[in-house]
């Protein structure tokens, strides 16, 4: 295969995605990069693994660990599944070349008490005039009560917030798919102070204006940016000791979104719900691309490893066992 071929096949496989609504950017730029490193190889033919694990190697920043080969590796097998109706001789790469990528790690499940301390740091984050410790306090308590993604709450737009209806509508989200996301009249509450303090503090009512506003003259007008929540959220988190009860390096925002996610399949348990019906539901709400990747709560989570062994032996049969 000549390597300008493949760029354009790159370009029609960008443009098929596009058209099926999901988000292309990340892989348009990894997917051309690759066909560039083809061209510069000199590769003639199909696409084999081995070009594809000399580019894996040579990222840009010059990294020497397997498992970031390994990632790169796997962002390759879309599209070479899909090439395969054009070159069937197209190989496709799997984990035997650069190992296994590691699985999810299990989370730090919040406490109530860690909650409740977290949101009553960030009030007192700044005077009562100013407008970063309501700020803080409600964007990370609306994460912790609705289990969004800290990108699609920093997304929102004032005509996204319908506290009216009691809705969220989130746009276009990590699978290029749009949801609306109820809320708890809790919620509602906390929202309706956030934006009236803002309001009165003279920023944008308009539609289109973030309704998480960045802090500092530079920000104004602007979305607050992730950078700034996760610094403010690591300043929190010294400043409150968290023993970390999770896998990563410590406590992180997204842990609210995992929190999220444990507390009310717990809930349902001890409500009498069956968790198996009401999964989808939850897996919809959260935004997961798949149930599967609700379920690996389940599995993953020390909180409910008794739920999930509980749910085997039900449904295990049962062997007599005789007298010996």
């Amino acid at each position: 295969m000549s390597s300008p071929f493949l760029l354009t096949l790159v370009e029609r496989y960008l443009a098929e995605r596009a058209r099926l609504g999901f988000e292309v950017r990340k892989s348009a730029g990894i997917l051309r990069d690759f066909a560039y490193h083809v061209q510069l190889a000199g590769h003639r033919g199909p696409l084999t693994v081995e070009i594809m694990a000399d580019w894996a190697r040579h990222d840009q920043h010059g990294r020497a660990d397997p498992r970031t080969w390994a990632r790169r590796l796997k962002s390759l097998r879309t599209f070479t599944r899909w090439l395969r109706q054009f070159q069937p001789r197209t190989e496709i790469p799997d984990d035997a070349i650069f190992g296994r990528l590691p699985g999810r790690l299990a989370p730090h499940i919040y406490s109530e008490r860690e909650l409740a301390d977290l949101l009553a740091a960030a009030r007192r984050l700044s005077p009562a005039p100013d407008l970063r410790g309501t700020l803080f306090e409600t964007l990370f308590g609306l994460i912790a009560s609705t289990g969004l993604r800290i990108s699609e709450a920093l997304a929102l737009r004032n005509a996204d917030v319908d506290l009216r209806c009691a809705v969220l509508t989130i746009r276009r989200t990590k699978f290029a798919k749009s949801r609306q996301v109820p809320l708890h009249p809790s919620t509602v509450r906390a929202l309706h102070r956030y934006r009236r303090r803002r309001d009165r503090s003279g920023e944008s009512i308009e539609a289109d204006a973030p309704f998480f506003i960045g802090m500092g003259r530079r920000q104004e007008g602007l979305p607050l940016t992730v950078g700034q929540a996760h610094r403010v959220f690591a300043q929190l988190r010294s400043q409150l000791g968290w023993r970390n009860r999770g896998v990563h390096h410590a406590p992180r925002i997204h842990d609210l979104r995992h929190t999220f996610v444990v507390r009310r399949i717990l809930r349902w348990v001890a409500e009498g719900v069956d968790v198996d019906q009401a999964m989808l539901s939850l897996s919809t709400y959260v935004g997961h691309a798949m149930v599967t990747n609700t379920y690996w709560y389940l599995s993953a989570v020390p909180e409910l490893m008794a739920l999930a062994a509980a749910r085997f032996q039900r449904c295990a049969p049962r062997q007599e066992v005789s007298d010996a």
